[in-house]
């Protein structure tokens, strides 16, 4: 499976608060068009940017690299 993500610009984490609305791509379905919309419960990467996008987790439990911020 590839481990390539579609934005190769993801929003760093200075983006992202709680509360925000974003599309994630869970580990799992990394390489595909499957993304995930919520919202943003609590932001699980520490470092200023990452190049596969913050890690996230949404109010329903996915994890997963915020893409967009909506």
């Amino acid at each position: 499976m590839a481990n390539s993500i579609d934005n190769p610009n993801p929003p760093k984490r200075s983006e992202i608060k709680p509360g925000l609305a974003a599309w994630i791509i869970e580990k799992a379905h990394y390489g595909t068009k499957k993304y995930k919309q919520g919202v943003v419960e609590e932001i699980l990467t520490s470092r200023p940017s990452h190049p596969r996008g913050i890690k996230v987790r949404l109010t329903d439990g996915s994890i997963g690299r915020v893409q967009w911020l909506m």
